[in-house]
């Protein structure tokens, strides 16, 4: 007789460390998973103490341990482990054994923070649209945002896929033909900064992300990366939880974000300044 083990399957191949669970139902549905020699269907329950699982004719074990990483993402690298052009990767920046995954996506264009994991469950929280976890981005625009762009982008813009949530905004410098503006968002759709600022009459020339949670790229060069600290997990971990339970927690890790010293953001903005 079965325990009362069983889980989705695709939560079983995330929490093993193989894929994200997002990539883990795009397996599934293309026939690429077997439960006991029998090709998986999407939702289906397994245990994994009791089930043999296969992905692409190999069984599935779970990952050795956990680890986290954070990249300082260059641009021209794409935030995904499969890409038939063979485009750079930035799985290729963070050379480890273990099978690590993005966090979410930055586009190619876009610099910055990004986490990468084989933790599929903390992935899955962190990245949740319900969950709010705040993501800051400095972003170079043409032109100088006014008063009513400002408090636009603050209470919402209307996208073609709805009403953007409230953001937190603020120019952080002027040139005579453009801005540094820095925007926190607790949501995470596709392009939204570039699309939120081209609706407002102010296209991104580049974008670079800064802050994710309580999480920053202090010290940390472009095209570097490093395992995060014990402290850093149990962080990321409590706000995951915390975001899972329900709890208001964007205020306040708003404020850490914005709290720390400057230094990041004039060594970055000084390379687009005239």
């Amino acid at each position: 007789m079965r325990g009362d083990g069983r889980q989705r399957l695709q939560k079983v191949i995330s929490q093993a460390g193989f894929a994200s669970r997002r990539r883990a139902e795009e397996l599934i549905q293309t026939g690429r998973v077997r439960v006991n020699g029998q090709v998986a269907a999407l939702g289906c329950k397994v245990d994994p103490e009791c089930d043999l699982i296969e992905v692409d004719g190999q069984p599935l074990t779970s990952a050795s341990h956990r680890i986290y990483v954070l990249l300082n993402k260059p641009a021209g690298f794409l935030c995904t482990r499969y890409d038939p052009q063979g485009r750079p990767r930035v799985v290729d920046l963070v050379p480890v054994d273990e099978r690590i995954y993005p966090v979410g996506r930055l586009d190619m264009d876009t610099e910055g923070l990004l986490l990468l994991t084989n933790d599929g469950e903390l992935t899955h929280l962190l990245t949740h649209p319900s969950f709010g976890v705040p993501k800051t981005y400095q972003a170079w625009v043409s032109g100088v945002p006014g008063q009513a762009a400002i408090k636009q982008l603050r209470q919402g813009v209307v996208l073609e896929d709805g009403l953007t949530a409230p953001a937190r905004v603020n120019t952080l410098r002027r040139a005579p033909d453009g801005a540094l503006v820095e925007i926190t968002i607790h949501e995470g759709r596709n392009r939204q900064i570039r699309r939120m600022l081209e609706a407002v009459g102010h296209p991104v020339r580049s974008l670079r992300r800064t802050g994710f949670g309580h999480l920053t790229l202090r010290g940390l060069a472009a095209g570097k990366w490093r395992y995060l600290t014990a402290n850093e997990i149990q962080e990321l971990r409590r706000l995951a939880a915390g975001a899972a339970n329900g709890e208001s927690r964007k205020q306040s890790h708003c404020d850490e974000v914005y709290g720390h010293e400057n230094g990041n953001r004039r060594s970055w903005g000084d390379r687009f300044e005239r």
